[in-house]
Parts: structure tokens; sequence; C-alpha cells
């Protein structure tokens, strides 16, 4: 599978499959964001997705996978940091505001941020037209930032954190999506990276989850956690293992812009299985994302 992913690097048929991963990841993130949000505390939730990570991870990575050899390893670790900082920085934002609230912000702001980033680390470049789908994308993000503080009916002391937070969960996501590009095409085999990555980007959560179930007046039946968890790793295996190739073969800017079709998906699955209150405009205005994302797409 390696050798097949490393074949179509620079190729037309590695642009359509980056294309297909990026969408895929798209779709899978929202599913995850979903989840993590739920009826359960954030951080709880997290905890479970990520033990189930460490626990279905570790055996691939260190018997179906070559190891990391040299400064694969630092290219690995190196990602720590900034994943850290993202589900953190997610949790916290989730803790104050509703999921349709804090999810358009996040997953629109981060290509923004991820655009420039792969500009200064890779050199990658945009179109006038491609920075008119970035424009288009921000402006559906400004307009759903401002819905939010005019008519969501919740404590201001608490939105005005939750967006702020938000946006910087997005400036994570550009941090780990550009470093985990430059990481991934440093590694010899794609996924020896991805499984490395599951693993030790995943050693936090679980212990501040198991301090706050100690300390919670509810505990949710571990039962319920568990089952959680392995259906958020299976999904974040591949949301984040299908965005991680497409950058392997494709533009960073580019693949990290597709993900944010996830603002539609995640309308959908707010109000469908949340059931939160979008109403026509916050659609309208996550809706304005995507499309940015798509002429983004069409204009490279």
């Amino acid at each position: 599978m390696s050798d097949l992913i490393l074949s179509l690097d620079g190729t037309e048929a590695g642009h359509r499959l980056a294309l297909i991963l990026a969408l895929s990841a798209a779709f899978l993130h929202a599913l995850l964001g979903a989840l993590q949000k739920g009826r359960v505390d954030p951080w709880l939730s997290r905890g479970a997705i990520d033990t189930a990570f460490i626990v279905l991870t570790l055996p691939l990575a260190l018997f179906l996978v070559p190891l990391p050899q040299g400064r694969e390893w630092g290219l690995v670790i190196g990602t720590m940091p900034f994943m850290f900082a993202y589900k953190w920085l997610l949790a916290l934002a989730y803790s104050r505001a509703a999921y349709t609230v804090v999810y358009p912000v996040v997953r629109g702001s981060g290509p923004f941020f991820t655009v420039i980033g792969a500009w200064i680390l890779f050199g990658e470049t945009f179109t006038l037209v491609q920075w008119l789908g970035v424009g288009i994308l921000m402006g559906g993000i400004l307009g759903l930032a401002v819905y939010n503080m005019i008519h969501i009916r919740v404590d201001r002391d608490r939105l005005v954190p939750a967006l702020w937070l938000a946006v910087a969960t997005g400036l994570a996501t550009a941090a780990y999506t550009t470093w985990g590009a430059y990481a991934i095409r440093g590694t010899a085999n794609p996924f020896t990276y991805l499984a490395w990555f599951f693993v030790l980007t995943a050693v936090d959560m679980p212990l501040i989850a198991a301090w706050r179930w100690k300390r919670t007046v509810y505990k949710p039946p571990l039962r319920d956690l568990m089952r959680l968890g392995v259906t958020g790793a299976v999904i974040g295996w591949g949301s984040f293992g299908a965005v991680m190739l497409a950058t392997r073969l494709d533009k960073v800017g580019e693949a990290a812009v597709l993900r944010e079709t996830s603002t539609v998906f995640a309308a959908v699955i707010g109000w469908l299985v949340l059931k939160e209150t979008v109403g026509p405009r916050r659609v309208a205005l996550m809706t304005l994302i995507a499309l940015g994302a798509v002429v983004v797409e069409l204009g490279g």
C-alpha cells in the first residue's frame, strides 16, 4: 500500500485520490466532532477516543509497519505539541458553546492559517481565483461569528471566549496539518508516521479524562465510554489518516481547504443528531464556507 501511495505522488491520479481523501476526511471529521461534543463531557469523550487510539494502534505500530528510523522519530514527536494544543483548545471551546457554533469557526479558520504555513514551509502558492475562494470562506466565517454573537441565546461571557478559542483551535489545526505534511513527506513509509502519530499524540487525554472522571458528579458508564472511544478511534483513523495522506499526495493548502466542506456535514449532524437549532441563515453561512473551499479547488 505504501508503494502505491508513493508511486502516485505528483501524478494526476494522485491529485484525484487526494481530492477523494480530503472529502472523506471532511465527512469523517464532522462525525468525530459531533461524537466528541455529544452528551458527554468533551474531555471524557476525547479521553476515551485517545485511549482506543493507543490500544488499537500500538500493535500495528510495533508489528505491521517499519519502526521510525533516526530523524523520523523527531518528526513524529514534533507533532505532539501541536495535536495536544488542538485537542485542549477544542475541548475548552466545546465546554462553552454549542457544536454548530464552535465547529464551523474551527474548521473555517484553519485553512487560512494552513495556506500561509504551506507557503512558508513548502513554497506553495495560490492563484487569484484560489485566494478569492479563501476570501469567500473567511467571509462565511466572519458572518457566522457575527450571527452567533447577535442571535445565540447563551451567556455572552461564555460565547465570546468560545469563539476566540475556536479561532485558536483553527490555528492549532493549521499547525498540526502543516507539520504533519512535512513529517509524512520526510518519513520513508507514510504508514509508519500515521501509526505512531495515532499512538504518541493520544497519550495526554486519557490522563486528563481519568482525573476529570474521578471528580465529576455524573460518571458516564465505562462501557458507554469504551464504545464511544472505539467508534471515535475508527472514525479518527479515517479522518486524520485521509487528510495526512492527501497532503502527501498533493498540495497541503488545497487539501486543508477542501476538508473544510465538513462544515456542511456538521450543520446536518448538529441538526439531525444533536437536535441543535441551526436555522436557514446559519446553514447559508456554513455553505458559503464550503463554497469557498470548492472555489479554491477549482481555481487550482
